[in-house]
């Protein structure tokens, strides 16, 4: 009898261990991979108030817990190798805020339209140009560690719906090189950090053919993933005549999302969204909408939510400043956080 009254107290204490354990919040984020370019640049961004900021301080006290960075891996200009990804990275720590890593395996720009192969690891097969993602992917993941930065997440390649690398690994012409590639990829992350969870993201989170065509793909070949990570951009799914209204983007991607966490046993993270800036109250609506849905609508298996450069201004519509500071879009982040 007193064994049992001791394995019931062992029970007991283990169960109220595991009620104290504390859960992770809801991510609310932001991709500030920018911030060094503006500030070479000689930009100042101010809070609503007009007092001036560093970037990553700024989003931390609209409300944002964490930030995503990309990873170009030989860039002109030094921006976004991944020396400068550790300067940003060491800002979020110093704000208590875990980093996701995108890794674009490109020199430049990488999306569904351009998925280009760095300079020098042109004329690699395809046995040595996984061997040049995982080497990459590695020092730049080490160079993170070494200096304790809370890597959370790490992006296997950014908008993937074509593949990477191409034409080696375009999905079109060779699924089974893709899903290999991305492979390598994950194995790397792993061997880093054994806890960052890797993402898979594609565009388009309202089309479910494109989630499909990768997802099934990458199982078909044994590849591996985590989190599915998905962009929602009301702007371009109307201009590409995917919906005709936000609240339809909105509708449809949360169908999508729930669908593939049922289908492939896996939760999600909006990785990317974006508003017109030109709009700021009825953005600000679109991302509480956002918010609130990823939170209350998808079993909790939504992770969080990530706004794409909301401090960039100029010719690109979808920033959430104007005049370098921010507008009412980013009160949708500073509410849901319970800061206003």
């Amino acid at each position: 009898m007193r064994n049992l009254t001791l394995l019931f107290c062992l029970l007991i204490n283990l169960a109220l261990q595991a009620e104290s354990v504390e859960k992770d919040p809801f991510w609310l984020g932001a991709d500030i991979s920018g911030t060094t370019m503006h500030e070479k640049h000689g930009r100042q961004l101010y809070n609503a108030k007009g007092e001036p900021r560093e970037n990553t301080q700024l989003m931390k006290e609209l409300g944002l817990n964490s930030i995503r960075l990309r990873v170009w891996v030989e860039p002109k200009d030094s921006t976004c190798n991944k020396e400068d990804v550790l300067r940003m990275a060491l800002r979020a720590k110093q704000y208590g805020m875990p980093v996701m890593i995108d890794f674009h395996y490109s020199d430049w720009w990488a999306d569904p339209g351009q998925q280009n192969i760095p300079k020098s690891w042109a004329g690699l097969n395809y046995k040595k140009m996984k061997k040049a993602l995982a080497k990459h992917t590695k020092e730049t993941l080490k160079l993170l560690k070494k200096h304790d930065i809370d890597v959370r997440w790490v992006q296997v390649g950014n908008e993937t719906t074509n593949g990477f690398l191409w034409p080696m690994g375009n999905i079109k012409e060779n699924m089974e090189q893709y899903a290999g590639l991305t492979q390598a990829g994950y194995e790397a992350v792993k061997k880093v950090y054994p806890d960052a969870k890797v993402i898979i993201h594609l565009d388009c989170a309202c089309e479910p053919k494109r989630y499909d065509r990768v997802f099934d793909g990458l199982q078909k070949y044994g590849a591996q993933w985590d989190i599915i990570g998905v962009s929602i951009y009301p702007y371009w799914d109307i201009k590409a005549g995917h919906t005709k209204t936000a609240d339809e983007t909105l509708e449809k991607a949360i169908a999508n999302i729930n669908r593939m966490q049922r289908k492939y046993n896996c939760p999600t993270m909006v990785v990317e969204t974006g508003v017109e800036k030109r709009k700021p109250e009825e953005g600000k609506i679109f991302i509480s909408k956002l918010i609130n849905a990823c939170k209350t609508q998808t079993d909790g298996l939504c992770l969080g939510v990530y706004y794409w450069a909301p401090e960039l201004e100029r010719h690109y519509p979808l920033g959430a400043f104007m005049q370098d500071r921010p507008t009412a879009i980013m009160e949708a982040f500073t509410e849901a956080a319970g800061k206003k």
